[in-house]
């Protein structure tokens, strides 16, 4: 199914999500429990500098998506980076995250938009010509 304006509207949607945890959650430290999550992960006194790389990475991952270059690696990437986070702090932090284990079926939720605004909502027309 093309969509163009489902496609960029959804696109929108999840840049504001990767801009909004990793600049106003993260760099900001208006949600101080990120910055929590990691000094638990990796055992660190740096966690809030490793909190501002992440939410730095985060910013330029909302960048890419909406440069719209590369678009199915891109959302390939943001897959594998979501689940990869989210099982790990499902396994090793849940009582940090916002809906604790719950926090999972929200990340699922995620990646499916993500999934099917890249790979079903912006399929392009083959463009071959008829001789």
């Amino acid at each position: 199914m093309k969509n163009p304006i489902l496609h960029k509207t959804i696109t929108i949607l999840i840049a504001l999500v990767w801009l909004i945890n990793g600049l106003y959650c993260k760099i900001l430290n208006q949600v101080p429990r990120h910055e929590a999550i990691v000094a638990h992960i990796l055992n660190t006194e740096h966690s809030r500098t490793l909190t501002i790389i992440i939410g730095f990475s985060e910013v330029c991952m909302a960048i890419w998506i909406l440069s719209q270059y590369k678009q199915k690696c891109n959302a390939v990437i943001q897959i594998i980076i979501v689940l990869i986070m989210n099982i790990i702090e499902f396994t090793l932090v849940p009582d940090l995250l916002l809906w604790q284990k719950f926090n999972i079926v929200f990340a699922l939720l995620f990646v499916t938009i993500v999934y099917l605004n890249n790979f079903h909502f912006n399929k392009k027309e083959n463009n071959v010509s008829k001789a």
